[in-house]
């Protein structure tokens, strides 16, 4: 009796060692919640300088009460983050994106969000390979490098998208937000690529075999996504789970949107971009195909998912910036650690800039026989590069996978690189962040924000809604028209070619999978 007494109450105690702290953090949260309401209208500060601010006096908090021992509620582990935190988030941007300027604006985003990592990456890695030495930090190989640079190339847009105004700045809001997203799928895509590399043969094709490597991922797992969407579509559309239960509608849609990105990564894919693109799928043709009631739940239950993970991200970051084991473990001196700081800082900056202007100027080139009211200016260049300077929850995540073992390293040289990234998340996310207001207020006065949109002309949109062929015309009618949508083709090829999708979409996709278009049954 007295064995089982004892192996009861140590069950037990068991049971509340892993209960209290979930219960603490989950209070901590809703604090979080509650002061984040309370400054809604105060623009200067958002949901993550709010969210860090409490973590790091939540750590205090602890750390006094643990007499110097933790700084910490829950230990952090980046599987976490990968498996539970980041699908909703990446679901949510692809499911709640405009699509119709996300795909105007379509190459420029890539160019941003693409070209312009790889771009950030080279110049954070050589940077960071040639200075920090010389700061007296060695001990990091040709891969920590590499991770280096995909780690702080990972943008965090919350703060800039929350001060734009989609309705007045339609154009800088779709290349910050899209750009955003896709920034942190190639991060997360390059940053796997890069694990794959033997270090002791690099030579002359290795660049080359990670652009081929990042190019396999991207595409599969851009395919995957969008064929996870179109089964969602037609079979909500085909068994129409409406008529009986709308619990099961949501339900189907969010388990197909987690499988997709579970898939994904079984197949050692990009979860992160499959998702994403599962999320537009959805929301363009399976978001039709469900009850009013439940367009209206799953819009409010994929915001919420996403909102409560990244408010763990930042919370936890906040607490994990006081971490005395950490601390102690690194062996820089006070000096040496701000001159890395610094570096680090600096070299975002340059890799940022360097991209933002360029790939803007080329964008404008590209564009210039399209008609629309304003380019991107030099101001809007200026913003998008601020929005791209802060970092977020994917370079925590990252720089834990890559420099911690389920959240915990004992080795000197990885503890400096969490701190190095914990600092330059709190210092971008709460200094840039502070400043994004006034710079935005001063850059663009709301009197001038009304005239940035996007228009195209008339002409082009009456010429896109004739056919492409047509057998009741003679052959010179064709030729002549053909020769014009080619035309059209090279002056604008985004809109024209956004255009032809629009009809074969009408004309084929929706029938079948599912979206507003005329004279079809409704279950």
């Amino acid at each position: 009796m007295e064995a089982g007494a004892y192996e009861f109450a140590k069950n037990l105690a068991r049971e509340h060692a892993q209960v209290i702290p979930v219960s603490l953090f989950v209070a901590v949260l809703c604090l979080c919640l509650v002061i984040g309401h309370l400054f809604e209208e105060n623009r200067w500060v958002n949901e993550s300088i709010t969210a860090i601010i409490i973590g790091c006096i939540t750590g205090t908090i602890i750390l006094l009460v643990s007499k110097g021992k933790s700084s910490h509620i829950l230990r952090f582990n980046e599987e976490l983050f990968f498996i539970y935190l980041l699908p909703p988030i990446i679901f949510n941007a692809g499911f709640q994106v405009k699509k119709k300027k996300f795909f105007q604006n379509f190459l420029t985003i890539m160019m941003f969000g693409v070209i312009g990592v790889f771009i950030s990456v080279f110049i954070i890695t050589v940077g960071a390979r040639w200075l920090f030495p010389k700061l007296g930090f060695g001990g990091l190989n040709v891969r920590d490098y590499l991770a280096v640079g995909t780690i702080f190339s990972s943008t965090d847009t919350v703060c800039t998208l929350q001060i734009l105004h989609q309705d007045e700045t339609p154009l800088l809001y779709s290349l910050v937000f899209g750009e955003g997203v896709v920034n942190d799928a190639t991060s997360v895509v390059l940053f796997n690529a890069i694990q794959k590399i033997d270090v002791s043969k690099l030579n002359g094709t290795t660049g080359l075999r990670v652009i081929g490597d990042f190019l396999y991922l991207f595409f599969t797992s851009t395919a995957l996504g969008i064929a996870f969407g179109l089964v969602a579509a037609y079979a909500l559309k085909a068994l129409c789970f409406g008529r009986h239960s709308s619990i099961r509608e949501i339900s189907l849609v969010v388990l197909m949107a987690y499988l997709s990105y579970m898939v994904a990564e079984l197949f050692d894919l990009s979860g992160i971009l499959t998702v994403f693109f599962c999320g537009i799928l959805m929301s363009h043709y399976a978001w039709h195909n469900i009850t009013e009631s439940s367009r209206i739940t799953t819009r409010h239950v994929f915001a919420m998912m996403s909102f409560i993970a990244e408010t763990f991200i930042f919370l936890y970051v906040g607490m994990d910036a006081l971490d005395i084991e950490k601390w102690k473990l690194t062996e820089l001196s006070l000096g040496s650690s701000l001159g890395i700081y610094s570096t680090i800082l600096m070299l975002i900056l340059i890799g940022r800039a360097a991209f933002v202007f360029p790939l803007s100027a080329v964008s404008n080139y590209m564009n210039r026989r399209a008609e629309r009211s304003s380019s991107i200016s030099f101001k809007n260049q200026v913003i998008i590069w601020w929005a791209g300077l802060m970092r977020g929850a994917v370079s925590i995540a990252l720089a834990f996978k890559q420099f911690t073992y389920s959240g915990v390293t004992l080795d000197p040289i990885n503890a400096t690189m969490i701190t190095n990234t914990i600092i330059v998340v709190l210092f971008s996310t709460l200094v840039f962040g502070f400043l994004t207001k006034p710079l935005i207020t001063y850059l663009l006065p709301h009197a001038a924000t009304s005239n940035i949109q996007r228009k195209e002309s008339k002409d082009i949109s009456d010429d896109l809604n004739l056919p492409l062929l047509s057998f009741e015309e003679s052959a010179s009618t064709n030729i002549s028209r053909a020769k014009d949508n080619l035309s059209m083709l090279m002056e604008s090829p985004v809109h024209t070619i956004h255009s032809y999708w629009r009809r074969f979409d009408d004309a084929y996709m929706r029938p079948m999978f599912g979206g507003p278009i005329r004279n079809h049954s409704a279950c």
